[in-house]
């Protein structure tokens, strides 16, 4: 019989992590495509070092999210509810109007339905910056800039 080959398998630690921060810029790029990818950065998905359990994502800054695009005729049939937690407190709007009144939800919400539904996550999610216009306030991280 053959000793069987007893490898370790790498599970990356808490302390061990150096973040990086990428820049994606939403102009004209599909709004699930981008989502896709601000998540998987945000997991850690694309390092070899990538453990499900621990927080190997990257720092994400997404700019130009009012111009970020859509398929189809999502832009007025796709609506986003709100609840006020009073009775018939339920506020619905059309993601034309959520794009005109806040653009950097559209992003946050796509890639936060991207990501497990957990207490990980949720600290992950503070990695993600979302910026309307062109302009943000990151440039001293050297954040290098990532296609979709």
């Amino acid at each position: 019989m053959t000793p069987f080959l007893h490898m370790k398998t790498f599970l990356a630690k808490k302390g061990t992590v150096q973040p990086k921060w990428h820049l994606i810029d939403a102009d004209g790029v599909v709004l699930g495509r981008l989502a896709v990818k601000a998540a998987n950065l945000l997991r850690g998905r694309h390092k070899a070092t990538y453990t499900p359990h621990v927080d190997t994502g990257d720092f994400v800054i997404v700019i130009n999210a009012k111009k970020v695009a859509l398929t189809g005729k999502k832009e007025e049939q796709n609506s986003y509810m709100s609840f006020s937690g009073y009775v018939g407190g339920e506020i619905y709007r059309k993601m034309s109007e959520m794009r005109a009144r806040r653009p950097e939800y559209i992003i946050e919400h796509a890639v936060k339905g991207m990501l497990p539904k957990n207490r990980l996550a949720r600290r992950m999610l503070t990695k993600l910056r979302v910026f309307a216009g062109s302009n943000h306030p990151h440039e001293a991280q050297n954040p290098v800039k990532m296609s979709v």
